[in-house]
């Protein structure tokens, strides 16, 4: 088992990740602005922190003695603060716990990126070249969220051609996130339920009906830090389910709400989602356990039977 840390491990993604990677056996240090009092870093070292400040960040980095870093801090949900803040703030961040990273002589690297580098829902229009997205999908951020998360992407790419086959990095882009909680009712990051998204297609179709849920994130994670001294250096991978968040076919949907998406999106058939994760599946052998299918019908089996506490595991 592995010495990991993890920037933004308080976070709403973080939480979870870090939950997952100490369920198996990793130790976690969690880095983030504060400590968290979350029932799911119990039991995980915390440590306050300023990534922005880079000799903070280089201190803090290097006091971990850790054997893999994992980069979630960002400023998380596009247009939540000034675009000139946002792209400052996570460009920062990336630089400076990456550079760390790799001062400190972290081994494997690993930073989150998202799937809105791709560009779509851009105002001026947006078409892919075809569906299924993938890792060939070719980027065109609209705004300073998705313009930071490719700079993360792009932040990786420089160090290994720094460091060589020294260090080993990777990015992944998460789909949209749904932690377990989340299932049972909570909002979700856009404030509305799980359920009020699959009653609405407006309400998931700006995301294009992705989702990923968190402890897939985890188990990914997971993977790919075994995974990276062994495969190309620098890759960048989705992680999303293997179906759509959406009761409709997405060749009826995308339509709806991506004009002249029609023809492209005419081969996804039944549940197929609009982002593959093949490439995960093939160079990792890594693939998703959960589906909001089974997750939903197992928060209902609670409500039914609340003494069923093992369904969401």
């Amino acid at each position: 088992m592995s010495r990991i840390v993890v920037t933004g491990g308080a976070g709403r993604l973080g939480r979870s990740l870090v939950a997952g990677l100490a369920a198996v056996g990793h130790e976690i240090v969690s880095l983030d602005r504060a400590v968290s009092q979350a029932v799911e870093l119990d039991g995980i070292e915390q440590v306050a922190v300023d990534l922005t400040d880079a000799e903070a960040a280089s201190r803090a980095v290097a006091a971990t003695r850790a054997d893999a870093l994992v980069h979630l801090a960002a400023i998380a949900v596009p247009f939540s603060a000034p675009e000139d803040v946002i792209l400052r703030t996570n460009a920062a961040l990336a630089l400076n716990t990456v550079g760390a990273a790799v001062a400190a002589g972290i081994p494997r690297i690993v930073t989150a990126s998202s799937p809105t580098v791709l560009g779509y829902g851009a105002p001026a229009g947006w078409l892919p070249d075809r569906f299924p997205l993938d890792e060939d999908t070719a980027p065109r951020p609209w705004n300073a969220y998705a313009l930071s998360k490719l700079l993360a992407e792009q932040t990786i790419a420089m160090f290994a051609r720094q460091t060589g086959e020294a260090t080993r990095f990777a990015a992944f882009r998460p789909c949209y996130v749904i932690a377990p909680e989340e299932w049972a009712g909570a909002p979700t990051q856009q404030g509305h339920t799980v359920r009020e998204r699959l009653a609405d297609p407006a309400l998931s179709a700006p995301a294009l009906f992705n989702y990923v849920d968190a402890r897939d994130v985890a188990s990914f994670v997971d993977t790919l830090l075994e995974a990276l001294p062994h495969i190309p250096n620098a890759e960048v991978f989705f992680v999303g389910a293997d179906d759509a968040l959406a009761r409709e076919p997405l060749a009826d949907l995308l339509p709806r709400f991506v004009p002249g998406s029609g023809d492209l999106a005419a081969g996804l058939t039944g549940t197929a989602p609009a982002f593959s994760n093949a490439k995960a599946r093939r160079v990792l052998g890594w693939s998703p356990a959960h589906t909001w299918r089974t997750a939903l019908d197992q928060t209902d089996a609670t409500a039914v039977d609340p003494e069923r506490k093992d369904v969401l595991a």
